[in-house]
């Protein structure tokens, strides 16, 4: 016989990886618009305003962040898929009654399926936010990065609370 607690924790799993999966949705969504607005309406290597230190430059990355493993496309989509399965066989086992790792997980997979988009459609992936010293990058990059501060936030933090209580 099922209890009640048995219910509520699987209902707040399934509303759980709805969040999650909707703001990767969204991530996914929102990146790809970009890169195909930037695709559509810039030349490649263009720059909006053309000097400044915040400004949209239309570049492609055949390699990871910042960069590293320049023209290693095939390497760097095997790893995304990887990732990406690795991540949805754990799915379940995931805690997620925390909001902070729903969206730190859910930026983290909206991005990498972001990029790989754009990996396996064309090799490369588009780039157009140029921010002063830093390399440039697109909403994926962002979402990774943010979505991985979170995590290290819970799991430092949040996680290392509850394990104490």
């Amino acid at each position: 016989m099922i209890n009640s607690d048995t219910m509520n924790k699987s209902n707040q799993k399934a509303t759980g990886g709805f969040l999650l999966l909707a703001l990767a949705a969204l991530v996914i969504g929102i990146d790809q618009l970009t890169k195909y607005l930037v695709r559509a309406n810039m030349e490649w290597g263009q720059s909006i305003p053309s000097e400044g230190f915040v400004r949209l430059t239309y570049a492609t990355n055949t390699g990871g962040a910042f960069g590293i493993f320049a023209n290693q496309t095939f390497l760097l989509a095997v790893a995304a898929v990887l990732g990406i399965l690795v991540f949805l066989v754990y799915f379940r086992h995931i805690p997620l009654e925390s909001m902070l790792l729903k969206i730190g997980l859910g930026l983290d997979l909206g991005g990498a399926v972001g990029n790989l988009i754009d990996r396996l459609r064309s090799g490369e992936v588009t780039d157009f936010i140029d921010i002063g010293p830093w390399p440039v990058f697109n909403v994926a990059d962002s979402a990774i990065v943010v979505g991985t501060i979170i995590i290290v936030y819970y799991l430092l933090f949040t996680a290392q609370k509850k394990a104490r209580s």
